[in-house]
């Protein structure tokens, strides 16, 4: 890009964000969703290897949840590693893990922010899980924006473990399972879920140009409203995320209907 149009664009955008800023509406989302995508083909646009992306995306998150505090979010679901991720070769995913945990780390760290593990915990390596629960631990009492950090997560992964826990949980009770089968409801599965208690996402968005869920929040999701960006992840920014709230606010939700 040119010199004189990136300049044009530093002296344009807060200028513009401020605007959207003065007109956001108050049918604001309580819960967003975020599936952060396309590091890897951003660096590799750039000649870059993957970890370099993953970097660059990593230092987005934290400016991400200050565009949502901003402007008053509730609770942010980060989607950073799928099931589907962790087949990857080792020598991408060790260093990947890494960024996860650092990441992790620094959000803890300072204290603005809860953050909460949602995943399949187990298929992670074990010191990957520890920096995950005690970065939980050590925001639990943090009256801040709520931070679901989806490592090592599947939808379809999310809603077996939701059925496992509840049938565990009623054969520990000894219900007889003609009895649990004929009044199960949505509601019963929903309390099993990894983000049991929460408000499902109003919106969900994806960067990097994909239109497709790929399994977040499967169950969540029903009801939402989506919002697809054509900026990879490390490009992401605050006019975009605002152009996302607004697009959410300027819709009519039918809920499914």
């Amino acid at each position: 890009m040119a010199d004189w149009k990136r300049g044009l664009r530093r002296v344009l955008y807060p200028a513009y964000e401020a605007r959207l800023l003065r007109r956001m509406p108050d049918n604001l989302p309580k819960h967003v969703g975020v599936m952060l995508d396309g590091n890897r083909r951003w660096a590799r646009s750039l000649g870059h290897d993957s970890a370099h992306g993953h970097r660059v995306g990593a230092a987005n998150i934290e400016p991400l949840l200050g565009w949502c505090d901003e402007v008053g979010i509730e609770v942010v679901t980060l989607w950073l590693l799928s099931t589907d991720n962790l087949n990857r070769p080792e020598d991408e995913l060790r260093p990947l893990l890494g960024i996860i945990e650092d990441v992790v780390d620094s959000l803890a760290a300072q204290r603005r922010w809860r953050v909460n593990p949602v995943g399949a915990l187990d298929l992670l390596p074990a010191a990957t899980a520890a920096r995950l629960k005690a970065a939980a631990d050590a925001t639990r009492d943090v009256d801040g924006l709520l931070v679901n950090i989806a490592v090592g997560y599947g939808g379809r992964r999310e809603i077996a473990d939701a059925v496992r826990s509840l049938l565990l949980e009623h054969a520990e009770r000894g219900t007889d399972m003609a009895e649990l089968a004929q009044g199960l409801t949505v509601e019963d599965i929903a309390a099993h879920l990894y983000t049991k208690g929460q408000p499902d996402p109003d919106l969900v968005i994806r960067t990097s140009g994909e239109q497709r869920m790929s399994g977040f929040l499967l169950w969540q999701s029903a009801r939402s409203e989506f919002y697809f960006c054509e900026a990879y992840w490390p490009d992401f920014r605050r006019v975009d995320f605002l152009r996302a709230i607004r697009a959410y606010a300027q819709r009519e939700r039918r809920f499914g209907s």
